[in-house]
């Protein structure tokens, strides 16, 4: 079990407020949370539970009203926005359900991105080793609109792993594709995961998406209300379908 300071994630009483006064909106009401290195989480939740919100804040992309995160060990609540910015592209890696590339450049410029934003010249034999991983050795010169949907995920794990992140955050990276594709790309993460060491925070809405990971956190009403351990797609429906019908039945009542 690591000690203090060796977790890959840690969340201490995280809460996210939007507005003031009787129409504020807590999105995330004292989130605890630590997550050890090269393990792969789920989080899922209703819609409304804070899934959005709590990925934003464990990577540095939103600030938290109280509380603290800390990533590799490094406290980013309070950290200036260039050192946030600067720790975002060396340390942490992003794969979206919209890929984000940039359709100018090529899917080797893509995947490097993040090292020359860091300031750094990119490693060709670096990007070259995780196209090769993503199987898209022969793909590099091509751009990202020559490319198929998955294929272009496919790119967007690549770039997020090339720095060698402490964390990879997932924000429904299977959401816009097929079911043959979803299990494609769900395969690199856990490869990743088991292989590499990375350490991935995985949003999701499909129980079959979170039974990849080893870990499924359930968010409602903005707290972590229960965990599954290595569940199947079914056990994970059946706890998402309880916790809706909690959320429909207090708002029923109210």
């Amino acid at each position: 079990m690591p000690t203090p300071g060796e977790w890959a994630v840690e969340l201490h009483g995280v809460q996210r407020r939007y507005g003031r006064g009787r129409t504020a909106v807590h999105a995330l009401r004292g989130i605890d949370l630590t997550l050890p290195p090269g393990t792969f989480t789920a989080v899922m939740g209703p819609s409304g539970s804070g899934k959005s919100t709590f990925l934003q804040c464990a990577a540095g992309l939103d600030r938290p009203t109280a509380g603290t995160v800390r990533l590799g060990g490094t406290e980013i609540t309070g950290m200036k926005e260039n050192k946030l910015t600067a720790l975002r592209r060396t340390r942490l890696g992003f794969v979206f359900q919209a890929f984000n590339l940039l359709p100018s450049l090529t899917v080797e410029q893509n995947v490097a991105l993040p090292t020359r934003l860091a300031g750094h010249r990119p490693d060709r034999r670096r990007t070259a080793e995780v196209l090769a991983q993503v199987g898209l050795a022969d793909k590099a010169r091509r751009r990202p609109g020559q490319l198929s949907g998955g294929q272009q995920q496919r790119v967007a794990i690549a770039r997020a792993l090339v720095t060698r992140p402490d964390v990879v955050f997932a924000d429904e990276p299977t959401g816009a594709l097929d079911t043959t594709t979803a299990a494609e790309i769900l395969t690199l993460l856990r490869r990743a995961v088991d292989t590499e060491r990375a350490t991935v925070v995985m949003v999701t809405h499909d129980p079959t998406a979170a039974s990849w990971a080893d870990r499924v956190l359930f968010l409602a009403d903005g707290e972590l209300t229960t965990h599954l351990d290595r569940p199947t797609p079914d056990q994970i429906a059946t706890r998402m379908k309880t916790l809706t019908a909690r959320r429909d039945d207090v708002k029923a009542a109210a």
